[in-house]
């Protein structure tokens, strides 16, 4: 039972005269039972203080939970104490007057003498050492013990017997380390100083219950128990000792006795009333979410709108929707594949068209990759002998050799489908679960992984570009605030020689910061390089740059006045460096994780391509998804903090609520414009027919590869 701040801890008492019917709460490791949840709720925030011991191990500082665990195991631990060594232990620790660590100590050395049988270690023959196993154990007249040990050789078999004596022979490694013999005494004994084995145990093994001669000048008995000659007891504050031996009739003794054990029975009673009652204390915030009651000083949280659920695909198939297209999405320069919306691929997949230009192009680029990459489908490929080059009329039999792939058993039965050109006409779950095993097979491909080694290296270059400007930032500051105080301590005569002080610290920072983005240039040198892909985009940033450092020189020839103007252009050019190398990381994609998840532990997706906020069930079975920034408001201003889920997705929110909302807005816009466009189109003369990509419902029919390969 773990020990409440070293003190034993009472359970709560089942209550009387429970209803059968009636609803009560349940502490899930304890078995107690709460009628009132304010009660469960204390109980349980005292079990989650990290204020309880492990009563077999001595651990501190853990939850109930944790000590409860450690308990359990370290009993396991004990039960596998062998029971030839248990005999001598025991009579060790029976009536010892030692200390726990130097009692451990002492049982520590003495194992090291035991040797059992069966025991692998090493021993002396012919003036050297060779490994052996204990086959008997010998015991001789007196105290000494001889050893029958089989010798091994090279293959672990034993090739013959001697008769070793202990000195002779060598162990690997002691039998027990130190927290199992502690765990062993803690769990054997009923009290220490001295250390008493429980009665039963005692008695199983036959270890005396009275203290020996060489001990009983130290110990006494009073009233059943045994005790030092002297024991201090600590009650009301104040500390008395136990003095049997004052007294020098039987009357005084008696009497001494009598005050001692009303002094241990009224600090018994006292300790017993503490642990019924234990203080409550405060709740820490944040908790557990379902655990999180209403409180008086709340703010008003608004109700959370209803995500929309209109897919084309079944609800429980949007994951792997998902999955797929931000994999192809994101790998599209690899794959050669020209990046297209998740509302055409959703579409396209629920077309029955079995030449859909967009699936062909999904299924041609992924299964070209697995062709290139030259594992088990390259070799079903080279024993069909098919062309390396995907057409639109053959690529269902490239998708057929695929499925005989063994990853794909439980979809093979559809190939006869496939084969016959009915690929249309197959479910848009079947056809999302081959896409899944595709992009399976597709990461473990060593282009997929050298891709996404370069990306790690590339990121890491990225980010320590950006501590730098970080601590760049963070220099100006600094002289910044230097200045101010230059400037409030002494007169404005000194005011030039103190701007040319401060600009000598900034270009020193500058100098010093420039030098570390030269150093760290060199270490990733290859991966900066890789990181130099849009020229457009070093072009612009160069010439900003420029810019800024002519207008700062012009600023510094302006004179002292202007020195304020200098650092918030060096600011704002921190800024701007800051945002592109942030682009520049986002670019570099490893996977996509959620924003985080709300008290129904429902998770929270957004993908900056697509522009909505996708919300997945607990059990991933269902799917919704936000639009508007309105609903993104709501939603946020839905979130309690007091809750651990919902402190982290709102912290997440609130960091790139400015991006999230920005793509939310140029969603809605694009979706006004495609309306309009669609209306136009239905009130336009039917004597005047308009042409097919006129209309934005129609767009995934005309989608065109314009990376692929030629």
């Amino acid at each position: 039972m773990p020990l409440f701040k070293r003190k034993p801890f009472s359970l709560a008492d089942l209550p009387e005269n429970l209803d059968p019917d009636e609803q009560v709460f349940q502490v899930r490791f304890t078995k107690e039972i709460f009628i009132d949840y304010q009660e469960y709720l204390n109980r349980l925030n005292i079990y989650r203080q990290r204020v309880w011991t492990c009563k077999v191990t001595g651990k501190t500082n853990l939850t109930y939970e944790e000590a409860l665990v450690s308990e359990q195991r370290a009993i396991e631990k004990v039960q596998e104490f062998p029971q030839k060594l248990m005999v001598p232990v025991l009579q060790m620790i029976q009536f010892s007057t030692l200390n726990l660590n130097d009692l451990v100590n002492t049982i520590y050395k003495k194992l090291q003498e035991y040797f059992l049988e069966g025991a692998e270690l090493y021993g002396r023959k012919d003036e050297s050492v060779c490994a052996c196993k204990i086959l008997k154990v010998i015991e001789e007249e007196g105290s000494n013990v001889r050893y029958e040990v089989g010798w091994f050789n090279t293959n672990k078999t034993i090739t013959g017997t001697s008769i070793l004596g202990a000195d002779d022979l060598i162990r690997k490694k002691p039998p027990f380390s130190r927290s199992v013999i502690k765990s062993f005494l803690r769990e054997s004994t009923s009290q220490s100083a001295p250390w008493v084995v429980h009665e039963k145990l005692a008695r199983k093994h036959g270890i005396s219950t009275e203290p020996g001669e060489e001990v009983k000048h130290k110990l006494t008995i009073l009233n059943g128990c045994v005790h030092t000659k002297k024991e201090n007891i600590t009650c009301n504050g104040k500390t008395k000792a136990l003095d049997v031996d004052k007294g020098k009739n039987r009357k005084k003794r008696q009497k001494v006795e009598n005050e001692n054990f009303d002094l241990l029975e009224s600090t018994k009673k006292k300790s017993k009333k503490d642990e019924e009652k234990p203080k409550v204390e405060p709740i820490k915030y944040p908790i557990d979410d379902l655990l999180v009651q209403p409180g008086k000083d709340d703010p008003v949280f608004s109700d959370r709108p209803s995500p929309s659920t209109d897919f084309s695909v079944p609800l429980e198939c949007v994951g792997d929707l998902l999955m797929v297209w931000d994999f192809c999405f994101s790998f599209g320069r690899l794959l050669n594949l020209w990046p297209f919306s998740l509302e055409n691929f959703e579409k396209a997949l629920c077309h029955e068209n079995s030449n859909c230009s967009l699936i062909v192009e999904v299924h041609s680029a992924i299964l070209g990759l697995l062709i290139r990459d030259e594992g088990s489908y390259f070799e079903i490929m080279q024993k069909k002998n098919r062309k390396p080059k995907i057409t639109l009329i053959k690529w269902t039999e490239y998708l057929c050799d695929f499925l005989e792939l063994e990853s794909t058993i439980d979809l093979s039965r559809h190939s006869p489908t496939i084969k016959r050109g009915y690929y249309g006409h197959l479910d848009a779950q079947i056809k999302l679960s081959i896409l899944c095993l595709l992009v399976e097979e597709a990461i473990n491909t060593n282009a997929i992984r050298r891709q996404l080694y370069e990306y790690v290296e590339q990121r890491q270059a990225l980010a320590s570009m950006k501590r730098g400007e970080s601590r760049k930032k963070k220099e100006l500051k600094i002289s910044e605030g230097e200045d101010a105080r230059e400037v409030n301590g002494h007169d404005l005569e000194n005011g030039d020689a103190k701007f040319h002080a401060v600009e000598g610290q900034v270009n020193g920072s500058i100098n010093s910061s420039e030098r570390n983005h030269i150093s760290i240039n060199r270490k990733h040198k290859v991966s900066i390089l890789k990181v130099e892909k849009n020229p457009k985009m070093d072009a612009k940033f160069s010439a900003e740059n420029t810019s800024n450092s002519d207008e700062i020189d012009e600023q510094k020839k302006g004179g002292g006045r202007r020195k304020g103007k200098i650092t918030e252009i060096q600011e704002k050019s921190n800024e701007k460096r800051e945002e592109y190398l942030e682009r520049e990381i986002e670019k570099r994609f490893l996977r996509t994780n959620p924003l985080g998840k709300d008290k129904l532990h429902n998770r929270y997706w957004f993908f900056r391509r697509d522009g909505r906020i996708f919300v997945e069930s607990s059990d991933s079975t269902r799917w919704g998804y936000y639009t508007t920034k309105e609903e993104l408001n709501l939603m946020m201003g839905s979130l309690n903090p007091k809750g651990v889920r919902e402190r982290n997705l709102k912290r997440q929110l609130e960091k790139h609520y400015q991006t999230i909302s920005l793509a939310l807005q140029k969603r809605s816009k694009d979706m006004a414009q495609k309306v309009m466009l669609e209306s136009a189109v239905l009130r336009r003369s039917t004597r005047v027919r308009a042409h097919p990509k006129e209309n934005p419902a129609t767009a995934f029919l005309k989608y065109v590869n314009k990376w692929k390969e030629n």
